[in-house]
């Protein structure tokens, strides 16, 4: 572990040149970005036009609403780890929160509200990374650490860190096999960049990022996510309910790729031809996207498979299909559900968010790919929780077994809420990070 904070070092000449390209580029692409919906919003911090950011002492990078949550939760429990190492009477810390997204921005206003007066949150758009702003930015906020939410690896930002000797910190690092190949094409310049310190979610992720920068003693800690986790909550009788025939299985497959269609045409097919008490299950199909609701119109109608759209309003027959062309109302459809699949997780995608019928007391089955989860932990398929499935035949399996034997809502609620508490501990030890370079600066 290399010490907080470090001494201030000139970059070797060739890591220098390729900063000035990477900086030419930036400026050739700067007038294309501004056409940029999402970029242009902003536009005057992200160019600092409207002046360089503001002085803190520590300045925390996080990309988009995700982050600005998980950035949320570390910064609630800051003040009472630094109060015991900091003088009675300091005034609160200011931090500068960073983030590139309007959504990121809108949740760090909210948390700025929440953590005040014990804390001074100063909510900003991250600026455009070329090398020249960044040392300017460094030089006007004056933090004595800078802390990167997950894969937030920016040369311009950790340049002026190396060159002004402000640690620069990864924290719930997380490193994908893909990006360390991307970081693999020029790793004198990553390991000449490398951050003072970096704490993965993972075992894996932490030889990644030791590999990528060539450190030694890359640390972990557990998922901050665990903190936000919560399965407490009591769902209130949702709308579609009446859509439901009362006695009929009600399956979830939720947030269903283009990509895995061909597979889930057949699941469909099966579980309708299952019978529970004599009655055919009723399934809600749920699209990732609505572009694909004719697409799925024209499947069923071919196959001669029953449905109806939710937006017509009307009650589901046992044995067909809801097809919902409606957003916003997944989360309410597990609370009615006996069992749910989540989609993205038959093809090679990365899975959807399987935590989410947990809430509502639903087992949830996926495929075989659930990369963007892994930060879960392989332990949550041994809890049954979550069933792993290698194929369509497999889930429907599954969700047989789930219409037939379908466990108790709130016995599924508690069993993740003991697997999250189990699990929990990574704003804390984020936060010692934090304040270990803050009280030695």
């Amino acid at each position: 572990m290399r010490p907080c904070p470090p001494v201030p070092a000139p970059l070797p000449l060739a890591v220098r040149a390729t900063l000035s390209l990477y900086g030419l580029a930036w400026r050739a692409l700067l007038p294309g970005l501004k056409r940029n919906g999402r970029l242009a919003e902003g536009w005057a911090q992200r160019t600092l036009s409207a002046g360089l950011l503001p002085r803190a002492e520590l300045w925390l990078q996080a990309a988009s609403g995700g982050e600005a949550y998980l950035a949320w939760e570390m910064l609630r429990q800051l003040p009472e780890v630094l109060a015991a190492q900091r003088p009675e009477g300091t005034p609160p810390l200011r931090v500068l929160v960073t983030t590139f997204t309007s959504q990121g921005l809108g949740v760090l206003e909210q948390a700025r509200d929440d953590l005040a007066p014990r804390l001074t949150l100063l909510p900003a758009y991250f600026p455009f990374d070329l090398p020249g702003r960044m040392r300017s930015v460094l030089g006007a906020v004056k933090p004595k650490a800078v802390a990167l939410l997950e894969t937030e690896l920016w040369p311009g930002l950790l340049a002026a860190c190396r060159e002004q000797g402000i640690p620069a910190l990864v924290l719930n690092g997380r490193m994908t096999d893909k990006s360390l190949r991307g970081y693999g094409t020029l790793p004198w310049l990553w390991r000449a960049l490398a951050p003072t310190r970096v704490l993965a979610v993972s075992g894996d992720d932490a030889r990644r990022f030791a590999q990528a920068f060539g450190l030694e003693g890359v640390g972990q800690m557990p998922n901050i996510k665990f903190d936000r986790l919560r399965f407490d909550a009591v769902p209130t009788r949702p709308e579609c309910t009446d859509l439901i025939p009362e006695g009929a299985p009600f399956v979830v497959l939720g947030s269903v790729r283009k990509e895995e269609e061909g597979q889930v045409l057949p699941l469909i097919q099966g579980l309708l031809r299952l019978r529970q008490g004599g009655r055919a299950p009723v399934v809600g199909l749920f699209p990732r996207h609505m572009k694909r609701v004719c697409v799925w119109e024209r499947l069923l109608r071919e196959a001669g498979v029953p449905f109806v759209l939710r937006s017509e309003n009307r009650r589901a027959e046992p044995g067909s299909v809801v097809i919902w062309d409606q957003f916003g109302e997944l989360s309410a459809a597990f609370s009615l559900a006996s069992a749910a699949f989540l989609g993205g997780s038959l093809a090679d995608l990365g899975g959807q968010n399987f935590l989410e019928p947990l809430n509502h007391g639903v087992t949830a089955v996926i495929g075989p790919f659930w990369s963007n989860f892994a930060w879960v932990g392989q332990e949550i398929f041994e809890t049954g929780l979550v069933r792993q499935a290698q194929d369509w035949r497999g889930v429907l399996a599954e969700l047989s077994g789930l219409i037939a034997e379908t466990p108790g809502r709130q016995e599924v609620r508690d069993r993740a809420a003991d697997y999250a508490a189990a699990h929990r501990g990574g704003a804390a030890a984020a936060c010692q990070a934090v304040a270990e370079c803050l009280i030695s600066a």
